[in-house]
Parts: structure tokens; C-alpha cells; sequence
């Protein structure tokens, strides 16, 4: 009866303490999880978790299974890399441009397990700032850009990673610190901190402020500290990544507010050529990406696979 999706949906419970969040890791509904769940504890009879106020507690049984999977399944990754380099030989390179390339902070810890996974394979960062980071895929400058996906993917092949939202970032005395969300009027006038890149690259812009006819100024950094120094010290507002702005908002240099009724989200895309996209070695960085970044990153989204 016990399977490795059931160690795999214990380990998304554990990881994010509800059963939504733990369905959306696994890519099922609330009601699928909850009847793999109801299953497994009918089958052996016991009961897995607890809920109380603070999500779902594992009861000795249900920590026992978790202490399984934590010990299972990175077994289980580990033999599967080894048989694909059984196969053939998987040594490489990956020279990876980021879109955002000062919000690297996630992709550290991503690095390191990659780093161990794949020893054979070469991977590094193409550094500086690139306002068409797809055009060094054809120049063969790059191989793998991690980011949105470009208005023409043309020949390209990508796979999806995660969802993120985009939130508002204001300095702690602004004038509308009090609200719960800022909504397009909430802009006007304003001067709009961004990354060096063309308007209709940046959400923001294209998805709010010019559909409602918004006036604003604009600045530009390229650097993700050097625009939050900038709001902080009340020289504008910026609407940047939540994943790219956690610290700052932790030690309070700035505020963050969600965009809209439902909050402004864009996507995290891996973009390659389609052989690039297909090698084993690429295959298993999304994998470490969205298992590592939902493990690190609060409040991003995974995304299915395009092949799923």
C-alpha cells in the first residue's frame, strides 16, 4: 500500500503545513490529497496528522513515515541519477544568464545541490546585466536563461518552474503605508524604480499601469540593493519579486504590499535550446529547482511540467 507518491505528499505537508499548499506541490487537488491520505491511514488503521491552528501536527505514526520519506527519497534521486549516467556519458557544461541577475539569493542552495548531483557536469553564471538575456542563447553565449519567457520563443524549448508574486515596494513612511494592497490608481504620479529593460518587459507596466492609463515617472538601477536603497530613502516606489525582496522587508528598510485584488503574479521559466532543454543533467536542475526553491521560497507556485 505505502508508495512513493504517498512519501512524496508526506514530505509536501510537512514542508508547507496545509493540505492546499501540499496539493499544489504535487501538482493534485485538496480533495485527491486528502483521500491519498484517508487511504493510507485506513489501510494501516492509525491516524497521520492532527490539525490545530497552526496547520496540520504529525502524530508519532505520521513522523515515522516522514522520517522515511527524509531518508527514502533522496536515495531514490540519487540511484535515478546514476542510472541515467549509466547509460552514457553526462558530463557538460551549463552556462546559465539569469533575467533577473541580481536575484541570484535563490539559486545558491539550488547550485550546491546540483553541484553534488552532477560533479560532472560544469555549471556556471554568465555574469552582467542583460536586457535580452535569450539573444546569448543564439549567439551561443548561453545555455540555459532562466526568467519570464520571451514575446517569441521562436525555436527555443522550455519548461516551467514556479509562480511568483509581485509586490509593491514603498518606504516604511510613505503615505499609504496603512493600505492592504495597492491598486493601479495608487501609482499615479509616482516614480517607478525598475531594472533597465523595455516597458512591455515589465509586468508591472504592461499588466497594470498602462491598461488603466496610469501617469508615472520612471528610474532606472541595475542593481535589485541599489533599488531598494533608492526607495527607502523616499526617491521612489518599485515593484519588484517577493522572493527578491524578503530580507529587506524583514529588517523593515521597506514595505511590501500586494498589487490588485488577487495580487500580481509572473512566472520562472528554464529556456534552452530543445536539446539543451532534454539533456538528463537540465532535466534534473528543474527538478532541483522546484524542489529546492519550494522548500526555501515562501509563497512561490510550481509549476507543472510542459511534458506532464
Amino acid at each position: 500500500m505505502l508508495e512513493i507518491r504517498h512519501l512524496k505528499s508526506l514530505k509536501a505537508i510537512a514542508e508547507t503545513g496545509k493540505l492546499g499548499l501540499a496539493a499544489e506541490r504535487v501538482f493534485l487537488t485538496q480533495s485527491a490529497l486528502s483521500h491519498q491520505i484517508r487511504a493510507l491511514e485506513s489501510h494501516y488503521e492509525i491516524t497521520l496528522f492532527k490539525r490545530g491552528a497552526h496547520g496540520l501536527r504529525f502524530t508519532p505514526a505520521g513522523q515515522r513515515l516522514l522520517d522515511l520519506a527524509n531518508e527514502l527519497l533522496p536515495l531514490i534521486d540519487k540511484s535515478e541519477r546514476d542510472l541515467v549516467r549509466l547509460k552514457s556519458n553526462q558530463s557538460g557544461e551549463l552556462r546559465i544568464v539569469l533575467e533577473c541577475h541580481t536575484c541570484f539569493d535563490w539559486l545558491t542552495p539550488v547550485m550546491d545541490v546540483f553541484r553534488r548531483a552532477w560533479p560532472e557536469v560544469e555549471i556556471d553564471l554568465v555574469a552582467g546585466f542583460h536586457s535580452d538575456p535569450w539573444h546569448l542563447l543564439h549567439e551561443g553565449k548561453a545555455d540555459l536563461v532562466i526568467g519570464g519567457l520571451p514575446e517569441k520563443i521562436g525555436a527555443l524549448a522550455h519548461q516551467p518552474l514556479f509562480k511568483f508574486e509581485i509586490m509593491a515596494v514603498i518606504p516604511p513612511d510613505h503615505s499609504k503605508h496603512k493600505k492592504a494592497r495597492f491598486l493601479a490608481e495608487d501609482f499615479t504620479n509616482e516614480k517607478l524604480i525598475t531594472y533597465p529593460v523595455p516597458e512591455e518587459r515589465i509586468d508591472i507596466i504592461r499588466h497594470v499601469l498602462k491598461p488603466a492609463n496610469i501617469d508615472f515617472g520612471r528610474r532606472t538601477a541595475e542593481l535589485t540593493i541599489a533599488i531598494m536603497q533608492l526607495v527607502a530613502s523616499r526617491r521612489g516606489i518599485a515593484a519588484l519579486p517577493s522572493w527578491g525582496i524578503q530580507s529587506y522587508v524583514d529588517h523593515e528598510y521597506v514595505i511590501a504590499k500586494s498589487i490588485g485584488k488577487k495580487g500580481l503574479w509572473s512566472e520562472l521559466h528554464a529556456t534552452g535550446s530543445p536539446e539543451t532543454i532534454a539533456l538528463p543533467y537540465t532535466v534534473d536542475l528543474v527538478s532541483i529547482i522546484k524542489n529546492t526553491c519550494a522548500a526555501h521560497l515562501k509563497g512561490i507556485k510550481l509549476l507543472n511540467n510542459t511534458n506532464a
